[in-house]
């Protein structure tokens, strides 16, 4: 199984829409957990994925439970300005999930608290909130692509 994303009732059409496309040049598989901010079929979104929408697996999901229902042996990594580990720090598998919050929020704190072992941020100098979501699915996507060689995913080494 290949690396995922996960989108935690996104907003931003064009934060969704570029992480689309990143994960559709790595291979990556994109999991969407509702309510989003926008219609799927939302011209802001489709622009930012460009012609990448037919390489990219995508799921929708009620709630975030429900993934982890689909998922329960999986190896899920969460992303938050609040960790005390930096995503260096974790040992990724080929098929870990990468688990982000919402633009304006974040992901919940009861959330956190349940997985604080598997929590991670992006270092960032003093007074800086956060990185724009779509940057950090970025880093963190291709720190895991590192850790494992980029021999997954279908990736090549030829472009």
């Amino acid at each position: 199984m290949p690396l995922n994303v996960v989108l935690v009732e996104p907003e931003i059409p064009q934060n969704t829409g570029n992480i689309a496309r990143t994960c559709a040049a790595t291979g990556s598989v994109l999991h969407l957990v509702r309510p989003l901010g926008f219609s799927t079929d939302d011209k802001h979104l489709k622009r930012a994925g460009l012609d990448y929408w037919k390489l990219l697996e995508i799921y929708y999901y009620d709630s975030i439970d429900e993934l982890f229902e689909k998922y329960p042996r999986g190896s899920f990594f969460f992303s938050t300005t609040k960790a005390d580990k930096t995503y260096t720090e974790m040992k990724f598998e080929k098929d870990s999930f990468l688990v982000f919050g919402k633009e304006t929020a974040g992901l919940p704190m009861d959330l956190l608290k349940a997985n604080w072992e598997r929590c991670m941020r992006i270092p960032m100098i003093d007074g800086a909130r956060s990185l724009n979501l779509s940057n950090s699915v970025a880093v963190i996507v291709y720190e895991a692509l590192r850790q494992n060689g980029f021999m997954f995913n279908g990736l090549s080494s030829k472009h």
